[in-house]
């Protein structure tokens, strides 16, 4: 099974193909979230504060929550595999 990871980059201004194009459609149970933790001070609590944001505008069928053991290093495959089988969506956030 093959899976994409699609990474959106929060720059301005927005590219044209950035453009959400149709309304995202979730399974039944709600939307699957994934949770980057980068391991710097506070990107915990901001992350806390997205995600019941979040399940105040959408249905949340779960949340998984990983954390990077280095701030500075990306993300281990272990990880990033993981997030892609197990969300629809996935939020990091850096924090200090």
């Amino acid at each position: 099974m093959s899976s994409k990871v699609k990474l959106v980059v929060p720059e301005a201004p927005v590219p044209a193909t950035a453009a959400a194009t149709a309304q995202r459609k979730f399974a039944q149970g709600g939307l699957r979230l994934g949770i980057l933790d980068n391991s710097k001070g506070n990107a915990d609590h901001l992350l806390k504060f997205m995600i019941d944001g979040i399940k105040a505008q959408v249905a949340v069928a779960s949340v998984v929550t990983y954390r990077k053991g280095s701030v500075s290093l990306p993300a281990p495959k272990d990880i990033l595999d993981k997030l892609t089988a197990e969300a629809d969506v996935v939020v990091s956030a850096m924090g200090d």
